[in-house]
């Protein structure tokens, strides 16, 4: 916790210093992953008192919280494209690069990884679900169909779609006692208080404003400083920074053996942006005024994701994974970046 607060403080003092904006931007990313961290920790610990569905509910509601702040914050700011690319790039950077390293470290140390086929099949049809729901809009839009011309109200009806498919899922957690993240990922020896854990998420959520507030006035000077287009900042760069606690804790579980949860904790963290986050950000956004966020994303995006979540729904299928596969899912993730390293 300490580390934490430390990486928050180093962002606000570059921050109200006027620091150059890589280090402002650096320092900011790295405090946002810090605060995804103690969110983490906070909601395990206090998943000792709700039990594991009311833990799941929890964790889809404030696990995505920095992520949510910085696409708020860059909206606002008109970087439309980054939050398109970055929501998109969160889901193909746990599907394909996580997924990836954690079958080939997993599968460097233990050969073969067998994980349970059911959870993966439900997670991926939900995801060909959410897939969907960004590809139609997108054909709509450029094959200059009806509906093409109603863009806004479209993606409006797909996010409640979504949001229904998200609250049934709920619904089934809390009626046969299933969870979102297992809780095993995260072993501790004793749990915090409840007051503790309530009063860390709490303030969790307010840092969490505040430092994505400032990572989004450093990231448009970064982006320009570094020679990036903001297609490819928001595809990997925000993509990995957003994720990376998660993105540890799924490598991490794999190279221990258990695939099971591994392939749970990193598929369902790209799920919950596609059926969560993404739903929410659009109806905040008319909310908001100013730019809408729309599920018109560009083809070449709504292409490189459906074709992605179809080469992880097959290598998942089958409740088998090695090193082939994680290497293959890496590739993909390869490809997928150079094509936007140009804008």
């Amino acid at each position: 916790m300490a580390a934490s607060a430390g990486l928050v403080g180093l962002a606000a003092a570059l921050h109200f210093a006027g620091a150059g904006s890589l280090p402002s931007f650096a320092a900011c990313a790295l405090a946002l992953g810090a605060v995804a961290h103690l969110i983490g920790e906070a909601t395990d610990h206090l998943g000792n008192y709700l039990g594991p569905a009311a833990t799941g509910i929890v964790q889809s509601a404030v696990g995505n919280l920095p992520e949510l702040f910085v696409a708020i914050f860059a909206l606002q700011a008109g970087l439309v494209v980054v939050v398109q690319a970055s929501l998109i790039g969160s889901i193909l950077s746990n599907a394909l690069l996580v997924l990836g390293i954690s079958f080939v470290v997993g599968g460097a140390r233990h050969g073969v990884l067998t994980f349970e086929r059911q959870a993966s099949r439900m997670i991926a049809t939900l995801l060909l679900l959410a897939v969907c729901a960004l590809v139609l809009p997108t054909l709509a839009h450029e094959l200059h169909l009806p509906a093409g011309e109603h863009e806004q109200s479209l993606s409006v009806v797909c996010a409640i779609v979504l949001l229904v498919v998200f609250l049934v899922q709920t619904r089934v957690m809390l009626v046969h006692g299933q969870r979102t993240v297992p809780s095993e990922a995260r072993g501790r020896l004793r749990a915090w208080p409840p007051a503790l854990a309530v009063g860390v998420l709490t303030l969790c959520g307010v840092v969490a404003a505040l430092v994505s507030d400032w990572f989004v006035d450093a990231l448009g000077p970064a982006i320009e400083t570094m020679g990036l287009s903001q297609a490819f900042a928001g595809l990997v760069v925000v993509a990995i920074a957003g994720n990376a606690v998660e993105n540890v804790v799924g490598i991490r579980l794999a190279a221990q053996g258990k695939a099971d949860l591994a392939v749970s904790v990193v598929l369902n963290s790209a799920l919950q942006v596609a059926v969560v986050l993404i739903p929410v950000l659009i109806l905040i956004s008319f909310a908001l005024g100013g730019a809408p966020f729309t599920l018109a994303v560009p083809p070449i995006l709504a292409v490189a994701l459906f074709a992605s979540v179809l080469v992880v729904t097959v290598v998942t299928v089958d409740g088998r994974a090695d090193i082939v596969d994680g290497v293959a899912l890496i590739g993909l993730y390869v490809i997928i970046a150079s094509i936007f390293w140009w804008g």
